[in-house]
């Protein structure tokens, strides 16, 4: 089904590396206030205001201390001492109050950004090129919900809240120092430049390292994934060690470039400790010789001491947030990289629906290729008549899953064109045209939900009745009725509670309720046994009833039924007609009927012929 779409690994490093974007810190910060923050004002500036507020009281205590220290316990001032008392319950009241509104709107704002984010980007997968899809791991993908998303998160809340709110708090505190002694607070922020300067480096390292982290978990991500998913295959070739030593050598990378990011978030407090204390030491030496000469009181010095006390804990704070930013602004590149991914399977301009009339489908001189000069379909030209159904049979590789994603415009061909009574179905709206048609593929897709819900997914609204008809055509009915719930079973993740059979019987219950009136078929009991094949045969036949099918197939049974066979190799057809026509040609047909047939009653297996060891593989083009 991959069309050699994986043959060349780069294109896999290119698909993962397309998760990771580089945004400057400006580019995220205004796109976060364009996008997130700026629909949703009201709540922005009512947080606002609250840090104001908490900032604003956090000012006032310093002048608090002075009065008490002056005028109490120097001037002896009974009077005072209510007013003070008075004045520190208030500010205590209203800085409890806005402290409260400030942390709950900014956590809503922060939680509403994530949630935003995700579904943008599950938006963006939903409709993303399924060639791009294919190309990044899974894991990788689940690792930007979750991961990097939280991280995000995390990093929002907190820096929103408490840098806002510190950064506030700094400017009421030195406001006030220079406004009790400006010399002395020159004197305690003598040393900031200098720490800014040192804060600077560790953010660009913090950045460079959470990058690193969060690509080896969205790895570590997709190595658990995969292992998850190859279990048995993992279990039946011992291969338990192996696994093992994979992923302890992805978390122990993505433990050093973790403990990388710690290291420099560690540094910035003791970076901003250090020079503030530096200051603190230059001020408490001035003070005290002016307090020697009797030119600062007791109260004055008190109160400028408080607020610079007062703004080391914002200072701390700022710097050590500064650094933790760059971890959020890492994983936004990352989740913007998603989002912005572009999808180039879009409608064209003036689109219009597709109006189906007979159902043909038409492919005209198509070349198409996954990889550059290495052309998987080569100037094909065939139709499928209106009614009438067409086996595509060849090689692996050969081309013919490929024009099947064609006809539901997965992909675009490179030249020519894919035309649907007459229409190039670029030219019709891309919901219009997989209306009007329906995929039973090798690979049944069932969803963890109930039955009915899967053999009504993605089409009219749930009508009962009809789910129950379209389940007896399929040959569904009884089994369903066996299951513990009927029809309201939950089928378990991908359906691993119900066998092949059953899974492929759903799916083609699916296509009946969807009632489409162009069926594409690849491969659909190619990998069910015997038993299971001769009941989904039955299905399928009063699938394909009236309708235009393409299909592709190996099974002898299903292909001597088709009114038009189409044999593809090396990305061409090479052959076309009835089964017992291409028999008595003696071509490729022929050798492949020849060599497979005795061994698995259909085009299936393997021999001696060059042309035909690997006719038909399951996963053939």
């Amino acid at each position: 089904m991959k069309d050699n779409l994986f043959r060349d690994v780069s294109t896999i490093t290119r698909g993962a590396d397309e998760l990771q974007v580089e945004y400057s810190t400006g580019d995220i910060v205004k796109r976060i206030w364009r996008e997130h923050l700026r629909p949703r004002f009201g709540l922005l500036s009512l947080a606002s205001v609250a840090m104001l507020l908490t900032a604003a009281t956090t000012g006032a205590i310093p002048f608090l201390i002075q009065k008490t220290a002056d005028d109490v316990f120097v001037a002896k001032n009974a009077e005072m001492i209510y007013w003070v008392t008075i004045g520190i319950v208030v500010v205590t009241i209203v800085k409890a109050i806005a402290e409260y509104v400030a942390d709950v709107t900014v956590a809503y704002l922060g939680h509403r950004f994530i949630a935003d984010l995700r579904i943008q980007m599950f938006a963006k997968l939903a409709r993303a090129d399924l060639i791009w899809i294919q190309t990044v791991h899974s894991g990788r993908l689940l690792s930007g919900f979750l991961n990097d998303a939280i991280l995000i998160r995390q990093t929002a809340s907190r820096s929103l809240v408490t840098l806002g709110e510190n950064y506030f708090k700094i400017i009421f505190l030195i406001a006030t120092m220079f406004y009790m002694d400006a010399r002395f607070t020159a004197l305690i922020l003598l040393f900031m430049p200098l720490a800014w300067f040192v804060l600077s480096r560790q953010r660009r390292k913090m950045r460079k390292s959470t990058t690193k982290s969060l690509q080896e978990t969205g790895d570590l991500s997709a190595l658990i994934t995969q292992t998850l998913r190859g279990m048995r295959i993992v279990r039946a070739y011992g291969q338990e060690d192996r696994e093992e030593k994979r992923a302890e050598s992805a978390i122990n990378r993505a433990l050093e470039f973790t403990m990388r990011g710690t290291r420099a978030r560690a540094l910035a407090s003791p970076a901003i400790e250090l020079l503030t204390g530096f200051g603190f030491a230059l001020a408490i030496y001035f003070a005290g010789a002016k307090g020697i000469r009797g030119d600062l009181t007791l109260g004055h010095f008190m109160g400028f001491m408080t607020a610079a006390l007062l703004i080391y804990g914002p200072l701390k704070s700022a710097a050590t947030l500064q650094t933790q930013l760059q971890e959020g602004i890492a994983a936004a590149s990352r989740v913007f990289g998603v989002i912005d991914q572009e999808t180039r399977m879009i409608h064209a301009e003036g689109a219009q629906s597709l109006k189906l009339e007979r159902g043909e489908i038409e492919f005209r001189n198509v070349t198409f290729s996954y990889e550059p000069e290495n052309e998987v379909l080569k100037g094909v030209s065939l139709t499928v008549p209106p009614g009438k159904t067409v086996a595509l049979v060849g090689p692996s590789g050969s081309g013919k899953s490929t024009l099947v994603n064609l006809s539901l415009r997965f992909f675009d061909p490179e030249k020519g064109a894919v035309l649907i009574d007459g229409r190039d179905i670029r030219d019709v709206t891309v919901e219009s045209l997989r209306d009007a048609v329906a995929l039973v593929t090798q690979d049944p897709v069932l969803f963890d939900d109930t039955v009915r819900a899967n053999i009504a997914y993605g089409s009219k609204p749930e009508v009962e009745e009809q789910v129950i008809a379209a389940a007896k055509a399929a040959a569904a009915h009884d089994f369903i009725m066996g299951l513990p719930k009927g029809y309201d079973t939950k089928v378990g993740e991908a359906g691993g509670l119900l066998s092949g059979g059953e899974r492929q019987r759903i799916a083609i219950a699916r296509a009946l309720y969807k009632d489409a009136p162009i069926l594409l078929l690849d491969e659909p009991t190619s990998s069910l046994d015997s038993e299971a094949e001769a009941k989904v045969q039955l299905a399928l036949e009063e699938l394909m009833r009236g309708r235009t099918v393409l299909m592709i197939a190996h099974r002898l049974s299903t292909v001597k039924k088709a009114d038009l066979i189409c044999v593809l190799n090396q990305g061409r057809i090479v052959e076309m007609g009835r089964h017992d026509e291409l028999v008595a040609k003696g071509g490729l047909y022929t050798r492949l009927h020849r060599t497979q047939f005795g061994i698995t009653g259909g085009l299936h297996g393997s021999g001696a012929d060059a042309d035909s060891e690997d006719a038909v593989a399951v996963a053939g083009k």
